[in-house]
């Protein structure tokens, strides 16, 4: 196996026509295929508006089921540009029963499988509780040919948790499909702290783990409910040493190249060896809800 392998991030404004938000997730892909990815990821939940900014149960009906029509176009496009893809989706599991679902396709077009979001947020205009079932999965690595790919979504980015035992399982980058911004009355507050944390959280995980964080997020100012959310972008890569390798603008859509480097993943943890080092004997309060 070649030393490198080359991720690209598409960020992306996602507007009300699956149709138009599909159409344009293939051209990126196509386009990021050309300049060498091969690995590409979408940002959470791409194929329409964030919706989860309010309670409305007519929005169940967004969700398709999987297979359905727009997981089997993300496998054509992987067949088509020969390219691993990850997406986020909407899914209808069954009556009454859906998920915010992670997709990847090798680049043959074949299912690798699912990763189920396992951490659900119910905060003000990220309502998702209402609409997700937590994941049932487990958290998973998916053997493409290009890399083993780890999937995470959005809410999962604050877990710790989530990121060891995705790398525990050999995970080579972890990617974030995510969409978070602003309440834009709170962001001259709060907002640059907000977005640091994000950041500073998934930067953690990268070094805790020695492996690559991919976190893809979308840009816009999105409006369901009230004053809306506003996208930060910034999607960025970071390699094992927590280093940003790559960051997208705050504001406007474009796609991020980056190679990725084995070796350097192998130099990090032989010089940070927190795996080696992981007291496994002396955790098992980790799976209480309070140490009391």
């Amino acid at each position: 196996m070649p030393d490198t392998f080359t991720l690209a991030l598409v960020q992306m404004q996602c507007n009300r026509s699956v149709a138009d938000n599909l159409a344009h997730a293939e051209a990126a892909i196509l386009d990021a295929a050309k300049q060498g990815a091969e690995i590409v990821c979408l940002p959470e939940l791409f194929t329409g508006p964030y919706f989860c900014q309010q309670e409305d149960i007519r929005l169940f009906d967004l969700a398709e089921p999987i297979p359905g029509p727009s997981s089997e176009r993300l496998a054509a496009v992987a067949r088509k540009a020969g390219v691993v893809i990850v997406g986020s989706l909407f899914e209808r599991r069954m009556p009454g029963v859906y998920h915010n679902t992670a997709v990847v396709f090798d680049r043959t077009g074949e299912s690798l499988g699912l990763y189920r979001k396992m951490h659900i947020p119910d905060d003000p205009l990220f309502l998702e509780k209402f609409y997700f079932t937590p994941g049932d999965l487990g958290f998973r690595v998916f053997p493409t040919e290009a890399a083993r790919v780890g999937t995470l979504i959005c809410w999962d980015q604050w877990y710790p948790e989530a990121a060891r035992l995705t790398a525990l399982q050999g995970a080579e980058v972890i990617f974030y499909p995510t969409a978070i911004g602003w309440h834009p009355r709170e962001k001259a507050e709060y907002g640059e702290a907000q977005q640091s944390a994000w950041e500073t959280s998934m930067r953690g995980h990268a070094i805790a783990n020695g492996t690559y964080v991919a976190a893809v997020n979308r840009v816009g100012h999105e409006v369901i409910v009230g004053d809306g959310l506003e996208f930060w972008g910034g999607s960025f890569v970071a390699d094992p040493f927590g280093r940003i390798l790559a960051k997208a603008s705050p504001d406007r859509e474009e796609t991020l190249i980056v190679p990725c480097s084995r070796r350097l993943m192998e130099d990090t943890r032989r010089n940070w060896p927190f795996f080696r080092d992981r007291r496994i004997d002396a955790y098992a309060g980790i799976t209480r809800r309070v140490a009391d």
